[in-house]
C-alpha cells in the first residue's frame, strides 16, 4: 500500500444513490409528460408568456457578458465590488436607477419597477433575488454568476414586457404590482440576506423568487438550516516535560470535543450534519496549550431539530471542558443563522410549467434524497414570505457544487442557456403573481398552513 497518498473514497453508496435518483427521475418525467404538475392558465397568460420569452431571448448576449464577467472576477462575501458595479451598469443601461450600498450593506443593490396604476395597499410586490459572491480559491464553484445573470435577466424581461404591454395588445388593467430586483451579497459562509432582512429589505414584499444552478433541473429541493459557532477553550500553560502536571491542556478539550462530535453523529437524524475543525491548538509541542479554538457548522432539516442539535453540541463542549479541567467560551451564530428553505409548492408548480416550455423537466421535491442537501440564507426569506429556490441544470449530474469542475461549467454556453431559461421562468412566475390573483392567494394560504412567518432573530433568542 502506498502510504504517502490518501485512499480514494469508495463510490459504492454514491453509485447506489445515483441509480435510485435515476429511477425516480424517469418515473417523475413520465408523469409530467402525461400532464401532471400543470397549473391552470389565466386569461392573457399565453400572450404574456410569449412576450416574456421574446424579451428574455433578446437579453442572451448581455446575460452571457454579465455571467462571464462575474466568473472572470470572483469576489468573496461582502467584497463583491466589481460584481455590484457590473450589475448596476447593465441595469442603468436599460434606464433603471440603481441604489448601491442598499440597506447599509456596501455591496447590496436594489432597483424596482411599478406598473402604471400601482397601489401598495392593493397590489403585490414581488422580489427577484440575485447572488454574486464566490468561494475562496475556487471562484464561482457554486455558480452565483449564473444566479446573478438569471435574476437580472428576469427583472429586465418582465419589465420590458410590462412597458410594451399596450403596444403588444396586452391590457395593463389585467395586472398591477411592483417588481423589485435585490442584489444579495455574502451567501457563501455568511448570511447576507439576514442582514438585509433586519434592515427592512423585505418589508412590504409579498413573494420572493430566485434560482440556483445545479446538475439537475428541480422545481423544489431540500435546503437544510445552518448555524455557526466558535468555541474557545481556556486552560493553563506549562512546560510539557518538566511540569506537565501544572498545566490544563486546552488542546485536550478540543480533541475530546472533536471525538465527542464523532460519537454524537451516530444518534443524529440522517438529514442532520455537524462539521468541526480545530483552528488553533498551540504553537510548539514543548508547551501545553492554554488556548484551543474550534469552528463548527450545525445543520438540520427542521428549525426545531436545528435547535435540538445545537443543545447537544453545547453539552459536548461543556463535557469536554469538564474532562480536561478547562473553561470554554462559546459564540453561537458568528454569522446569522440560516433556516431550512420552506418551498412553496404552488409557486414551484408554476415554475415547472415555465421550464417545460423551455424544454426542461423541473422535478418536484423528493426525487433527490434529503441527505443530498446544502444550506442557503434564502431559507430565512422563505420563512417571511412565500418563495421558490429552483435548481437549473448546467453540468452533468455527477458534478458536485463547490468543486473546480462545477466552476468550469459555470462559464459555458450550457450555463448561459440555463441563465436565459431561468430568467424567462422567473419573469413568468413574477408576472403571474401580478396577473393571476389565484396564484398568490393559494401561495399565501399554503405559507400560513406551513407555519406562517418565522424570523430567525426571534426564533433563536
Amino acid at each position: 500500500m502506498n502510504m504517502d497518498k490518501p485512499q480514494q473514497p469508495s463510490t459504492v453508496y454514491l453509485d447506489y444513490m445515483e441509480e435510485g435518483i435515476a429511477a425516480r427521475k424517469d418515473e417523475a418525467e413520465a408523469r409530467l409528460a402525461q400532464g401532471g404538475g400543470d397549473s391552470p392558465d389565466y386569461p392573457g397568460q399565453q400572450v404574456i408568456w410569449r412576450q416574456i420569452q421574446e424579451s428574455g431571448e433578446a437579453l442572451r448576449d448581455e446575460l452571457r457578458t454579465l455571467a462571464f464577467d462575474l466568473h472572470d472576477y470572483p469576489e468573496e462575501a461582502f467584497e463583491e465590488v466589481h460584481a455590484a458595479r457590473s450589475i448596476a451598469t447593465l441595469l442603468e443601461s436599460h434606464g433603471f436607477t440603481v441604489t448601491t450600498g442598499a440597506y447599509g450593506v456596501e455591496t447590496a443593490l436594489e432597483t424596482s419597477f411599478e406598473t402604471p396604476l400601482f397601489d401598495a395597499a392593493r397590489h403585490p410586490t414581488i422580489a427577484i433575488l440575485a447572488e454574486y459572491d464566490a468561494l475562496p480559491e475556487i471562484g464561482h464553484a457554486c455558480g452565483h454568476n449564473i444566479i446573478a445573470a438569471a435574476g437580472v435577466g428576469a427583472f429586465l424581461a418582465a419589465t420590458t414586457m410590462i412597458k410594451t404591454a399596450a403596444v403588444k395588445g396586452i391590457d395593463h388593467h389585467d395586472f398591477q404590482g411592483r417588481l423589485v430586483l435585490l442584489g444579495t451579497p455574502a451567501e457563501e459562509g455568511h448570511s447576507g440576506k439576514e442582514y438585509l432582512i433586519k434592515a427592512g429589505a423585505f418589508d412590504g414584499i409579498n413573494a420572493s423568487i430566485m434560482m440556483h444552478p445545479f446538475g439537475f433541473d428541480l422545481a423544489e429541493h431540500i435546503w437544510v438550516g445552518r448555524r455557526t459557532m466558535t468555541a474557545t477553550f481556556h486552560g493553563i500553560s506549562a512546560h510539557a516535560s518538566s511540569q506537565p502536571f501544572m498545566g490544563k491542556n486546552a488542546l485536550d478539550a478540543a480533541s475530546l470535543a472533536y471525538q465527542g462530535f464523532g460519537v454524537l453523529r451516530q444518534q443524529m437524524p440522517p438529514s442532520d450534519r455537524l462539521h468541526a475543525i480545530i483552528t488553533e491548538g498551540g504553537n510548539r509541542p514543548s508547551v501545553i496549550p492554554d488556548t484551543a479554538t474550534m469552528s463548527l457548522y450545525v445543520r438540520s432539516l427542521l428549525p426545531e431539530a436545528l435547535m435540538d442539535l445545537s443543545k447537544r453540541v453545547d453539552d459536548v463542549l461543556d463535557g469536554a471542558a469538564l474532562m480536561a479541567g478547562v473553561g470554554v467560551e462559546k459564540h453561537w451564530d458568528v454569522h446569522p443563522a440560516s433556516l431550512p428553505v420552506r418551498n412553496n409548492h404552488k409557486m414551484a408548480r408554476r415554475w415547472a410549467k415555465t421550464q417545460a416550455l423551455r424544454g426542461r423537466t423541473a422535478l418536484a421535491e423528493g426525487i433527490l434524497p434529503d441527505t443530498l442537501a446544502a444550506s442557503t440564507d434564502f431559507g430565512n426569506v422563505s420563512h417571511l414570505v412565500p418563495g421558490i429556490h429552483p435548481m437549473v441544470k448546467i453540468s452533468p449530474e455527477n458534478v458536485a457544487l463547490h468543486t473546480k469542475e462545477f466552476a468550469a461549467y459555470a462559464r459555458t454556453e450550457e450555463a448561459v442557456d440555463a441563465a436565459v431559461d431561468a430568467a424567462i421562468g422567473l419573469a413568468q412566475v413574477a408576472v403571474d403573481a401580478l396577473a393571476d390573483p389565484a396564484l398568490l392567494i393559494d401561495a399565501h394560504s399554503e405559507f400560513e398552513q406551513s407555519g406562517g412567518v418565522l424570523r430567525v432573530s426571534e426564533y433563536l433568542q
